[in-house]
């Protein structure tokens, strides 16, 4: 293997780890949204659980940030909690920098 393969490979080896990480951090930042979220809503225990899963689940099958936010919106207008899709946006930003910072420290 040359120079320019063993380099190659080491930057899809870097960018697959850093996939990885993405993706950990997101499943993280989504349960801890849901169980946020699952709080203002009136849930708690095992039903509290089961809504952040969903939100986790969301986000494997693509869901962007925008589409979360929207949706939570209508979740806690259904049970008259008032909440701006702004305010969830930035629950979800510092929540994924708690994400990063915790997945950081397991290592």
């Amino acid at each position: 293997m040359d120079v320019l393969e063993q380099r190659e490979a080491a930057f899809e080896k870097r960018f697959a780890m850093q996939e990885e990480f993405r993706f950990r951090a997101l499943a993280r930042r989504n349960k801890a949204l849901g169980l946020w979220a699952a709080s203002l809503i009136g849930f708690d225990g095992a039903e509290a659980d089961a809504y952040a899963d969903v939100l986790v689940e969301e986000q494997v099958d693509g869901a962007d940030d925008e589409v979360l936010a929207k949706a939570l919106v209508a979740e806690f207008a259904n049970v008259k909690v008032d909440m701006s899709e702004r305010r969830i946006l930035q629950k979800m930003a510092v929540a994924l920098a708690r994400a990063e910072i915790e997945l950081d420290e397991d290592r």
